[in-house]
């Protein structure tokens, strides 16, 4: 009965199959004492009442940082028998595993200075931080960077604001920052509220109110009551312009302003009122006039100024501009190889809509944003085999830059939450 038990944990370990519960190899067996170098020796370390024990040749591998190097000897206790450090133990555990393994690693729930000023003590450079958490430290070491940058910048105008003299300087406080007044807070939502009115306005002109008189279709509402819609966007462009030259008039460089892109939104908003009323009532000039309109939807834009979400948005397609065109890059080259091989796959079909390799760029752009509208299709096997790489293949050219842009997004928008936070923490303190 004792040889049957002997052999039978074998028996079951070769019935159900022999796994390895560790990926990696076993270490090495301990080295006995009579074997061990004479000059390694166990040391121990205590790092604000915490200890960890180590060999004196597992520091020793870095002699150019503080535990590597004999000035660790000013650290050492001679009544404990052990190197004393007033320092962070839970990051010291990680600083001791890099003299273990090689690897330095980054923990993400530590605070990134702390982390950086107990590098500093021990002589320890970031740049050797491992290749599975540098991405983590360098995301996090701009995210500090800008918030310091934004702590300073918030300072500096808080400063300035004090003294500001100049009425074109107090101008132009309260129109980027309208919660400093209740004038300016009071123009913030005035301006707000006519942008409003103005692109409902241009939405209802177009609803048909009725029909012509003598004549076939609906007549717009926008054409029926005229002079309603005429005073309704002279009263919104006179706000709409007398903000831009407000603006015009405090911005600290004018020529800068000028060239930005919400001032070329806000010209491009009212210029076509003002052309509107030096044109003639000829058709040709009028037709002119009916396509210029349609550049009053740019007012939609403005809101760009009163919604934070708006303005992160911009930052966010701004800070991707390398991601998106390489998003465009590839749609075009894709675009181009499909449509080609798409025309010569159904060239020889009678009545076919690939007529050129121009006209396959519609079903392409179509079939690879997986719109599939329906109005060409391929009447070939190898056409339809050609559509079904051409979806796939759409999908996974667009869907590439996307992690990007959202990952951007929420780091501006945290970004962003932070600094409102910092300002109501700071305008509370005052």
């Amino acid at each position: 009965m004792a040889s049957v038990a002997a052999w039978l944990p074998f028996a079951r370990a070769a019935a159900i199959g022999w796994v390895p519960i560790a990926t990696h190899p076993l270490p090495p067996p301990p080295i006995p004492k009579d074997r061990r170098k004479a000059d390694d020796e166990k040391l121990l370390i205590n790092v604000s009442g915490r200890r960890f024990e180590t060999w004196r040749n597992t520091l020793e591998k870095y002699p150019d940082t503080l535990l590597g190097s004999n000035e660790r000897e000013f650290f050492y206790d001679e009544e404990c028998k052990e190197y004393f450090f007033d320092r962070d133990p839970d990051i010291f555990r990680h600083i001791l595993n890099y003299y273990r393994t090689g690897k330095l690693h980054y923990p993400k729930h530590e605070c990134l200075t702390s982390y950086d000023e107990e590098l500093a003590f021990f002589g320890i450079l970031p740049d050797v931080i491992g290749d599975c958490c540098y991405e983590d430290y360098r995301d996090r070491k701009r995210e500090n960077a800008e918030r310091l940058m934004d702590d300073k910048l918030s300072e500096n105008g808080d400063q300035n604001l004090q003294q500001l003299t100049n009425i074109r300087q107090k101008m132009w406080r309260a129109f980027e920052n309208p919660h400093t007044s209740t004038a300016a807070l009071v123009f913030y939502y005035v301006t707000g509220f006519f942008i409003a009115v103005s692109v409902m306005a241009n939405v209802v002109e177009t609803v048909p109110c009725g029909t012509r008189p003598g004549k076939a279709g609906p007549l717009p509402c926008g054409e029926r009551y005229k002079i309603v819609f005429f005073c309704l966007d002279t009263a919104c462009v006179m706000i709409f312009t007398a903000e831009y030259l407000l603006r015009l008039f405090a911005a600290p460089n004018r020529y800068k302003f000028v060239r930005s892109v919400m001032s070329i939104i806000d010209v491009v908003a009212i210029m076509p009122y003002y052309i509107g009323l030096g044109i003639t009532d000829n058709d040709d000039v009028s037709g002119a006039f009916v396509t210029l309109r349609v550049f009053r939807v740019f007012r939609i834009f403005k809101f760009s100024r009163h919604s934070q979400g708006l303005r992160i948005l911009g930052y966010t397609l701004k800070s991707c501009a390398s991601e998106l065109g390489f998003l465009v890059f590839s749609l075009a080259m894709a675009i181009i190889i499909f449509a080609t091989v798409m025309f010569y796959a159904e060239k020889n079909v009678g009545g076919t809509p690939f007529t050129s390799i121009p006209a396959a760029f519609w079903y392409t752009i179509v079939t690879m944003t997986t719109l599939g509208y329906g109005d060409m299709v391929p009447g070939t096997i190898a056409g339809k085999i050609v559509g079904g790489v051409c979806s796939l293949s759409g999908v996974l050219v667009i869907a590439l830059p996307v992690p990007v842009i959202v990952s951007n997004f929420s780091r501006i928008y945290h970004q962003n939450q932070r600094a409102d936070k910092r300002k109501a923490q700071r305008h509370a303190g005052n």
